[in-house]
């Protein structure tokens, strides 16, 4: 496709409905109250839920950014909820040590051997870049696996990104800087958990004629590793540990300055790559999709004004992406429904708010399989007038099909 034709795709903005989609009920499963006023209240609960999974168990898992909304911003909590709304601390970051155990928990994934793997962005005794860390999902036998930037020039890795859970039962994820490579700061790494022996170990070091700071991994249908390294797309294989890039799969294109992506890769109905690109002078979002190759890109027009980045990417049951958005077109959040063969808005849920019972700023979302979603919002949520609502998880009925 020439630029000319890339250029057309940005003649039509398609914005995303204003209006409440029809037919869907949006209720609070839980609420994180803090104490006092919304800068300076302690979360006894944790508070700005950013990550929400379900477990092999049925019960929901995730993790509490903060542990007080004052802003130091540190702490937070992993946390459960069982289907009928009973929440659970499974555990919480103290300032112990200077948060030795972490600090800012992020990507929780489930591991193979059935306990909770996750990163925190901030805390460990050893730099504060951050932990991995396990814990059961009974909240016992906390361990922090491996503490980020332990090695000389961050050589272990350093900005932990996400985790994946790979078909060989391991856990991988990627870091935006250390490893070995000759970047200024270091050109980050892929590294690899195992559950079995608790081991951590970089697996791929960036380096300047590679990749540099991989992020979106995802697993594709063939058991390897795809994700982003600027404008790169690349392809990692847990088994071999072969590395293939590819340098042309989403080129520069001016005068709108495209980065890709913005948010995590999913594997749509086609088989391509989906993922959401950001243009930085019309400061707005829009999907794009690509074969694993790298092949095929084609851009979708924006579907959205807003310059946070959306959040989950999800295929839902109606073969529709579901996309939360913290903010969107001047709003405190809503959530889009998207076509992947025409990138269109479909309909758009707007019912957060600051008086609404499921808060503002989604974040996350999920769908389990019975058809229903389950996804956080970062703030507010109906609490006691002496309390500040920091944040829900809520669940969403839309009237789709089970998985």
């Amino acid at each position: 496709m020439n630029r000319a034709c890339y250029l057309s795709l940005f003649v039509a903005l398609l914005v995303g409905q204003s209006a409440s989609a029809a037919n869907t009920t949006l209720t609070a499963v839980h609420t994180f109250a803090c104490t006092g006023n919304q800068f300076d209240g302690p979360c006894p609960q944790g508070g700005e839920p950013i990550s929400l999974i379900q477990g092999s168990d049925g019960n929901f898992y995730g993790a509490a950014n903060v542990s007080t909304l004052s802003s130091s911003r540190t702490g937070g909590v992993i946390f459960s909820v069982t289907p009928t709304g009973k929440f659970s601390i499974l555990h919480t970051f103290g300032a112990n040590n200077n948060f030795s155990h972490g600090s800012n928990p992020n990507s929780l994934v489930e591991g193979s051997d059935g306990n909770l793997y996750g990163i925190t962005l901030a805390g460990g005794a050893a730099s504060g870049q951050g932990v991995v860390f396990r814990v059961s999902k009974l909240g016992q036998g906390f361990e922090v696996i491996h503490q980020f930037c332990t090695e000389t020039n961050c050589g272990d890795g350093a900005s932990a990104i996400n985790l994946v859970v790979g078909q060989d039962g391991n856990i991988y994820g990627s870091t935006a800087s250390g490893g070995s490579g000759s970047c200024q700061g270091g050109c980050g790494t892929i590294f690899r958990v195992t559950p079995s022996t608790s081991t951590y170990e970089v697996v791929l070091n960036g380096s300047v004629n590679s990749i540099e700071a991989p992020k979106a991994l995802t697993v594709a249908p063939d058991g390897t590793l795809v994700g982003f390294a600027g404008m790169t797309l690349f392809q990692y294989s847990p088994q071999t540990g072969a590395l293939s890039t590819h340098p042309e799969s989403f080129p520069l294109i001016p005068p709108f300055h495209i980065t890709a992506p913005v948010g995590p890769l999913t594997v749509g109905p086609d088989g391509y790559l989906y993922g959401l690109y950001f243009a930085y002078e019309l400061a707005g979002h829009g999907i794009f999709k690509v074969a694993m190759d790298g092949s095929g890109l084609q851009l979708f027009p924006m579907y959205t004004n807003s310059a946070t980045g959306p959040g989950t990417l999800l295929l839902a049951s109606d073969g529709n992406f579901w996309i939360p958005e913290e903010i969107a077109n001047g709003s405190i959040g809503d959530i889009v429904t998207i076509s992947p063969s025409t990138g269109q808005v479909l309909k758009a849920i707007t019912t957060f708010g600051l008086a609404a019972p499921a808060g503002i700023f989604p974040v996350s979302l999920i769908q389990i399989s019975d058809g229903t979603f389950r996804g956080t919002t970062l703030l507010d949520g109906i609490v006691p007038k002496t309390d500040s609502g920091a944040g829900v998880v809520f669940k969403l009925s839309a009237g789709l099909p089970p998985r």
